[in-house]
């Protein structure tokens, strides 16, 4: 069997006739087969949009050499009595058990929240009645922040590549169409999102794991350099490893390990609010038309550097999107985008922020428990404008202009917004950066600046981050690792997951 790689240029609606008649033509054959390696959308000039697909075929009558099968790093299996305990069941925390499992260690989940079916119905209830559930909302339960997300599969992270196609291999195992294993911008949607997190767990339980759910971290026992004991609200676990895979928003996890001797420091991060357009908006200033026959929804990455020296960048854009209450404590606002995998809805949106360093908002060196205080203070003050769950919008235009707007459309944000000067809600420092950037990003995208900027977007990124080795292992202790963006170390559904990867295969190796 031979095997032939093409480039090929295909109008945004094709069909698999159109890439077969391509083929035909350019080797002259009529018995092949192919598959898609690449695939992504050039769209660089709005009248020429277009997909630009690599493609590998296969026949008996090509001569070439065998095609070079991308190949997933070998998991070693041997019998242990090694046992692990992973805290958290997002990317990271269920990627590191997944591993390690596979490598025959006795590996137990602990989640704070509930199976995915349960969460979604308290994540209903918050959004129809207002009924918060510490435990399952849109930071906490199974699957972490990321399970009602865009789903986003992209990662700026550099040499990941067979960690990210071991954990797309997975992904597709569990549900997620093949497509993400191609696609230039793979991204799944919150609804195969919680299918694929469900068959996760299944195929987990089935190799042996154990999940214990409704399980929170409340203390670790440590003595001689090691974690003795794992305290939780219901039950205390002992393991030969504890992973900590908690994510950023678990601050009286942070807060507990600072007071265990964890070293626990400060870093850049980002804050700041949503922006929401019409979709076809964005299609329109993106393709020159409100809709692209074979594309779901037009994106947009947009960033600036400010005459302070802060960048102002979007991050987790939405197509088709909504924008949703995703506190992760009572009493609290913060805001979140998320879409389906379809991308269909009317709204599109993302965060738009600025990344500054908690010494900057605090006036001083800061510690880390002043800046966990500090935006704990920060989310509470957002709450109380409504005491409800009701947030602070203003039109982007106003939002530059200093300028309070008229009565604003909730949108897709389902509990609803009410007009507010929202640009002196964060401190000045931030928002006049934010100013600064919305001007420049309307000249890059036009109208921009008719956007409506929503509530508070303090969940991008931590504002902390742990001492730890490249292992993922904290220094100082034996047995003790963190890893995903509770760390500070990752960001995003890839980044995250590689991050644990890269930690159990750590221990594997050390073992």
């Amino acid at each position: 069997m031979g095997y032939k790689v093409l480039q090929l240029k295909l109008p945004t609606y094709y069909s698999d006739d159109d890439i077969r008649l391509l083929i035909g033509k350019k080797l002259g054959l009529s018995d092949f087969s192919y598959q898609i390696a690449k695939k992504g959308l050039d769209a660089r000039k709005k009248k020429d949009i277009h997909w630009l697909i690599s493609i590998v075929v296969s026949s008996d009558k090509l001569s070439t050499d065998e095609y070079p099968e991308p190949k997933l790093f070998p998991i070693p299996y041997k019998k242990r009595d090694k046992t692990v305990i992973v805290i958290g069941s997002g990317p990271a925390g269920f990627f590191t058990a997944q591993v390690l499992q596979l490598a025959g260690f006795k590996v137990t989940i602990v989640e704070r929240g509930s199976e995915v079916e349960q969460r979604s119905l308290a994540i209903q209830r918050l959004e129809e009645r207002g009924e918060f559930s510490p435990q399952n909302n849109y930071a906490f339960g199974e699957g972490g922040a990321g399970t009602f997300s865009d789903g986003k599969l992209t990662s700026r992270s550099k040499h990941i590549s067979s960690e990210r196609l071991y954990i797309l291999s997975e992904y597709v195992k569990a549900g997620a169409p093949k497509e993400i294993s191609y696609m230039s911008h793979p991204h799944v949607g919150t609804d195969i999102l919680k299918v694929v997190v469900t068959n996760l767990r299944q195929m987990f339980l089935k190799n042996g794991g154990v999940f214990l759910f409704n399980t929170m971290l409340e203390d670790v026992l440590i003595k001689n350099n090691r974690v003795e004991k794992v305290v939780c609200n219901n039950a205390e676990l002992q393991a030969d490893y504890i992973i900590l895979a908690t994510g950023h928003s678990a601050y009286e996890t942070y807060r507990m390990l600072i007071r265990r001797g964890i070293q626990i420091g400060t870093k850049n991060f980002a804050i700041g609010h949503r922006i929401e357009h019409k979709q076809r908006f964005i299609n329109m200033a993106q393709w020159g038309k409100e809709s692209l026959p074979g594309v779901k929804a037009a994106e947009y990455r947009l960033n600036t550097t400010t005459s302070s020296g802060l960048p102002v960048y979007t991050f987790c854009m939405c197509p088709g999107g909504y924008v949703v209450p995703a506190s992760a404590y009572p009493e609290k606002s913060v805001v979140n985008g998320m879409s389906y995998f379809m991308r269909d809805g009317i709204f599109s949106n993302a965060a738009c922020v600025a990344g500054v360093h908690p010494d900057m908002l605090l006036g001083h060196t800061s510690t880390s428990s002043e800046i966990l205080d500090w935006m704990d203070k920060l989310e509470g003050q957002f709450y109380n404008f409504s005491n409800n769950l009701v947030i602070p919008a203003v039109r982007a235009i106003d939002y530059i202009n200093r300028s309070e707007s008229n009565e604003i459309s909730s949108g897709s944000y389902r509990p609803g917004v009410k007009p507010a000067p929202l640009y002196n809600m964060i401190p000045k420092i931030v928002s006049s950066a934010l100013s600064e950037g919305l001007t420049n990003f309307s000249n890059k995208l036009k109208g921009f600046e008719l956007g409506v900027m929503m509530g508070l977007e303090s969940k991008t990124s931590s504002p902390v981050q742990v001492a730890r080795e490249k292992t993922g292992r904290c220094p100082g202790f034996d047995n003790l690792y963190f890893v995903g963006e509770g760390s500070g170390f990752a960001g995003g559904i890839i980044s995250s997951a590689s991050d644990g990867v890269k930690c159990a295969i750590s221990i594997i190796n050390s073992c």
